[in-house]
């Protein structure tokens, strides 16, 4: 997985075992349409946390799935910190999270 952030967009680039696996695509999200950026320091908990997922669900260890509204997304494994960001737009989609080891560095760079 790869988080690339522009301008104009913020994109998330799954490779195509976590895309068949949990059951997601390539998540692009305008700049304009995130808020809410922070870090969470346990991110498979918070993921555990919020409900039934559809994806890649491996308790503890990690997560590659949506929940069942399909309003959260979650690419969080154990261990590694995550960047949780809001998406404000028309799509169902209304949080993601990752997890990334540039978490902090992305989050100052999208809060800025």
């Amino acid at each position: 997985m790869q988080i690339r952030v522009t301008g104009e967009q913020v994109e998330v680039r799954l490779a195509w075992w976590q895309k068949l696996l949990g059951l997601l695509r390539n998540i692009r999200v305008a700049r304009a349409d995130v808020s809410d950026v922070h870090v969470v320091q346990d991110p498979v908990r918070e993921a555990m946390r919020s409900g039934i997922k559809v994806g890649l669900r491996v308790p503890w260890l990690c997560y590659i799935a949506r929940t069942i509204r399909l309003d959260e997304a979650f690419v969080v494994r154990r261990g590694v910190p995550g960047l949780s960001f809001a998406v404000d737009n028309a799509t169902p989609l209304h949080r993601v999270l990752v997890s990334t080891r540039q978490a902090e560095e992305l989050a100052r760079e999208l809060s800025a």
